[in-house]
């Protein structure tokens, strides 16, 4: 009898123990449902691999993936709504969304809180491999380099200045697609970029070994209507970062 009355006693503590436990989350768990959803305001004209948009859905993307989990970090569920470029810095400061990812400050003029700096990318010079190999930034001086409209490259219009002779393109494919027909033997892009059109055989030239311009590390901006406290959406990205989420879902689309 004497066993059997002490496993009966700690079957009792073990299932008091669950129904304390219980108790204790219930009201976390309440709690996640009532909160507003997180708004993510995503460009209509990204591509992969940031983000590709069908009518008014973002379907998939690096963007995507990076706002899935940080709302999951905040306990809301995530909407991500399509903005025309022109229109996001307006979107955000109107309070449409809550907040805007893989941006710069210098990029987006506003009065929003920024995260801190958490998402990398390199801006590479790539070159054909069918004509000589420039010899630095400095060798593509007087030629003309392709570009993204819209899109400004500090580095190179400082070191070249005069001499820096864009080729704009509407958008970052269609610059690499300039670059495989040869209509400009140099262009500019983002490793992450190039790295995604290759792996998806979308870009198939041969390049000389990149020139890397510059080292970027993007946030996200933050509305100022928002409920979401910087403080708490820098802990998210902490938290992304340091548990190797973030790492997990960029090696995804290279």
């Amino acid at each position: 009898m004497m066993p059997a009355m002490k496993r009966a006693g700690r079957r009792w503590i073990r299932q008091a123990w669950a129904g304390l436990v219980a108790l204790l989350l219930c009201p976390l768990a309440n709690a996640e449902p009532n909160r507003p959803p997180l708004v993510l305001l995503v460009e209509t004209s990204a591509l992969m691999p940031h983000a590709r948009v069908d009518g008014d859905q973002v379907v998939e993307g690096l963007n995507l993936d990076i706002g899935r989990a940080l709302g999951r970090r905040l306990g809301r569920e995530l909407v991500a709504k399509p903005v025309p470029r022109k229109r996001l810095a307006e979107a955000l400061q109107r309070g449409e969304g809550d907040l805007l990812c893989d941006y710069q400050s210098d990029w987006l003029p506003g009065a929003f809180a920024w995260s801190r700096a958490f998402i990398p990318d390199q801006a590479l010079l790539i070159s054909a491999a069918a004509v000589p190999a420039p010899k630095g930034l400095v060798g593509v001086g007087g030629q003309p380099v392709g570009t993204v409209r819209g899109y400004i490259y500090p580095e190179m219009a400082d070191m070249l200045r005069a001499g820096f002779l864009r080729d704009d393109a509407p958008d970052a494919v269609t610059n690499l697609e300039k670059l495989a027909r040869g209509r400009v033997n140099h262009a500019l892009t983002g490793r992450r970029v190039l790295e995604y059109q290759q792996r998806m055989g979308h870009f198939k030239l041969a390049l000389h070994p990149p020139l890397v311009v510059s080292e970027v590390l993007a946030q996200c901006a933050l509305s100022p209507s928002s409920s979401v406290g910087l403080a708490a959406l820098n802990a998210a990205i902490q938290g992304l970062v340091n548990e190797g989420e973030l790492a997990r879902l960029m090696a995804r689309y290279r």
